[in-house]
């Protein structure tokens, strides 16, 4: 299952990940040390400059942290992994089965 990325490791996950573009999000993913037993941990960013409106914004939100606790369950997210998904404007008016395959082709590439 994943979990919520604390604040303080976005800008840890820009600086030190490795990122791809898909159509709807751009997804920057970091390694994180252990053992393999760990988690899987991701964050959402959805700027105001490409949803000016915060109901878009937020239906963003929910779009991509649901399509990725999907993939995660299913295992398409390796354990001990970190991710940060910055939305992109085309996701305004995309359904959940179009932003679930772009992120499903993400984390393949990623």
């Amino acid at each position: 299952m994943a979990t919520r990325l604390h604040g303080k490791d976005y800008k840890r996950v820009f600086d030190l990940g490795r990122s791809r573009k898909g159509r709807y999000v751009v997804a920057w993913r970091m390694e994180l040390g252990g053992d393999g037993n760990g988690g899987v941990f991701a964050g959402v960013v959805a700027t105001k400059r490409g949803l000016p409106l915060a109901v878009e914004r937020s239906r963003a939100k929910r779009l991509v942290r649901e399509a990725f606790r999907l993939l995660a369950k299913d295992g398409a997210a390796p354990l001990n992994t970190a991710w940060v998904f910055v939305v992109r404007s085309w996701i305004k008016g995309a359904k959940f089965a179009e932003v679930m395959e772009d992120m499903r082709r993400l984390c393949a590439r990623c």
